[in-house]
This record gives C-alpha cells, structure tokens and sequence, in this order.
C-alpha cells in the first residue's frame, strides 16, 4: 500500500486514513468492550504510535483491536515474536495498576507495550524492556527511538534471570507465556510490587496479577489471554499425542496414554449429554473452561483442524481447543449446543470410546457443579508457593507442581 507522510511524521493511507483516527477508533471501541477502564490507560493508547513499530503491516492492522502482528516465524512458520493484540495488551496494563514514578521491567519486547509503559510512569519513571533475540531488541529498540521514548532501556538476554540491576521494580509485565515462574523474578519484585504473567495451567493461559500475601503469591486478577511461548532456559514443550493427523491431545508434561485406544475410539460415533447449563449466545464461558481444566479426570486440551470437523471427527469447540477428559482408551468433551430459544443455547458433551459414556457423565456434572456453586461468584484464585512448601501449607484447590513454584488454584 502507498502512503505519504503529513507534516507531523504520521503516515497517511492513500484512503485517507490517518494513524491519529485509527488511534482514536481503536480507543473507542476498546472504551466499549471494557478492556480499556481507566483514563491512564486510554491516554497511552491514544498517544503511543504502535504503527510506527510494525512498519511492512499497513496501519490499519496494526490498530485493529484483536489482531496481534507478527514479527517474527521459526521455519516452520510458529510465531516466535508478535505485537500483541492492543485489547490483551489493555487488559495487562489495566491489571497492573501502574503509576508515575513507578519502575517497571517488561520481559518479552515489542516495543508498543514498553512505550506504552513508559507514558505511564512517566519522566520520573523507569522501564526496561528484556528479550532473548537479538532481532527483536534491535526492531524494539529502533520503534522505540522513532516514536521518541528512546528513554525506555532495552535489553537483550534471557528473561529467566530479570535485569537486576535495574531492581527492584514496582511491576514486572510478562509479555510472552510461561509454565513457571522463576526465582529471579520474585527476587527483583519489590515488597510491595506487583507480578502480571501469562501462566499455563493445563493447556490454558491466564494473565495473573499478583501480589504477595505473607509466604506466597496471591492472584488479584485473572483474564484469558494468548502469547507465544517463552525461549531460553525458561522455555517448557508442551506434549501432543496426535489421535489423527488432524486431532491432538495436548498436554502440560508427558503423558502415559493408550494412544491406539483412543485414536480408535475417536472413529467411533459418540454418546452425546446434556448439560442443562445455558448460555447467551455471545456469552463469555472462560471460567468454566478454567474450572472444567482443573476438575476433569486426567484432563487434556483436545485441538483439531478444520479438516477434521469437515470430516465429522470432532465438532467445532475443538478446533480452538477444549478441554477432555482422558481415561484408558476413552474420552469426552465439550462438543455440541442446541438453542433453547432466542438467545439461549444449551451445552453438551460427547463421550467417545468404552468408557465414554461415563466420562460425559462426570463432565456435564462438573458443569452442573460450576453453574451451581462458582459462575455468579468472584472467580477463581490463584496462589503462587515456592516449590518446597508442604502439601499442609496448600492446603486447598488444584495444585500443579512446577519446577520453581506450586500452584494452587481454587474457587472461593
């Protein structure tokens, strides 16, 4: 697309699109979906140029509320490095409550999010952004200079460590998803601070804010989220076992499966239940895709392509990837909706294999549950222990136990 550049250094879109205007839309409806809630917040997004750090996409994109850019692919073509998207990257800075004066460290660069940050805090502020590849520090540190906060220091090395000698910092923003939290991060978080980190639980990811409560950390925030994966000495493989060329298992750690038994059992027709748990039709369900991760029998992410939806293996919640539960040579998931009327639809689930039947069973109950006990409560509550803390001292919820930390999620 050809563009000319007006007077203040802002290009200009042949169609007469102007940064300034996108900017001003994009505040406008990031104001209306709620991922914008503070006065803060909207004035970054309204003065920080975020197409002046994507500049082969054209302006238009890079402003488009839900659309992350990439900027980097491995060979295979996996995103290694992206924008995010400016409504995820609303939500992180609303979860981080930050204020002027404040010192701040982003792990992950792209350059939008640290200018952003460094409006926040300020001329008697400090931010410092960290990534392991070079590319990426050398693009955020160019967009940077460009859009005038130079000031930002920008750092390439591994995040696992932090950049202590900036510490400590008021807030620590994670900007890529994580399996754990390391050390280093808590070591360079002040008293008082506050730590937001894309975390994996079971194939999910959440943003977590969270702050520390006596010998632990304590979530004061949970929203979905989605970031490509941390590299280095941080970095954790998910496991898949393919049932198909087209359908996966997920898994967080390595998985003794009866992948023949269940590769057999996906070919087989389902038993189907009926929940009785309705939703809107534009409604929302994050929570109980949390709380099913949490409570299902040996629970997985099951993933699928669109060809195997065409082809009747799966049905669509699959292919952006729901939560199933796993026993033997059997499995079930959230799979088909029926209407109960004009805006209502109702969820089910599919069991396939000998034992199918039973775990669709067990899955409708545990929504049932949720409905019942947890979907007009607070949410759920993360806390955060170092790995060495006994079971006695966690004393409720799930637990995932990590390779730095244990982490116990419950509803309260």
């Amino acid at each position: 697309m050809n563009e000319e550049r007006d007077p203040t250094g802002d290009s200009v879109e042949q169609d007469g699109a102007r940064p300034d205007a996108l900017r001003a839309a994009l505040v406008e409806e990031l104001r209306r979906t709620g991922a914008l809630r503070s006065d803060p917040v909207e004035r970054a997004f309204r003065v920080v140029p975020r197409h002046l750090f994507t500049p082969e996409t054209p302006p238009g994109q890079a402003y488009e509320a839900n659309r992350s850019v990439v900027l980097k692919r491995d060979d295979d073509g996996t995103a290694l490095s992206t924008v995010s998207a400016p409504s995820m990257q609303a939500e992180m800075l609303e979860q981080a409550e930050i204020r002027p004066g404040m010192r701040v460290l982003e792990i992950g660069s792209g350059g939008v999010n640290a200018a952003m940050l460094a409006e926040l805090v300020g001329a008697e502020g400090h931010v410092a952004t960290v990534d392991i590849d070079t590319d990426v520090t050398e693009r955020a540190r160019h967009g940077l200079s460009e859009s005038g906060y130079d000031r930002v220091r920008v750092v390439c090395a591994d995040a696992e460590h932090g950049v202590a000698e900036q510490a400590p910092y008021d807030r620590i923003l994670v900007t890529v998803g994580v399996w754990d939290i390391p050390p280093a991060w808590l070591d360079q978080l002040a008293d008082d601070g506050r730590l937001i980190v894309p975390l994996r639980l079971r194939g999910v990811m959440r943003s977590i804010a969270l702050e520390r409560a006596e010998d632990r950390l304590t979530s004061r925030s949970v929203h979905p989220c989605g970031f490509v994966p941390v590299q280095g000495v941080g970095a954790h493989e998910e496991h898949v076992a393919l049932l198909d060329a087209d359908v996966g298992l997920r898994f967080d750690d390595q998985q003794h499966l009866d992948t023949t038994g269940l590769s057999k059992a996906l070919t087989t027709s389902p038993e189907q239940r009926w929940s009785a748990v309705t939703i809107g039709a534009q409604e929302m369900i994050d929570d109980l895709t949390l709380w099913l991760t949490t409570t299902l029998p040996g629970c997985g992410m099951l993933t699928a392509k669109q060809a195997a939806v065409d082809r009747g293996l799966v049905e669509r919640p699959a292919r952006r990837g729901v939560p199933a539960a796993v026993d033997g040579n059997s499995f079930a998931y959230r799979a088909t909706v029926r209407p109960v009327d004009n805006d209502r639809i109702e969820l089910g689930v599919h069991g396939h294999g000998p034992r199918g039947g039973n775990l669709a069973e067990q899955y409708v109950d545990l929504m049932r549950r949720w409905d019942r006990q947890h979907r007009h409560g607070p949410g759920s509550v993360i806390e955060i222990h170092p790995a060495n803390t006994p079971d006695e001292r966690v004393n409720h919820g799930f637990v995932l136990n990590r390779t730095h930390t244990r982490v116990a999620i419950f509803w309260p």
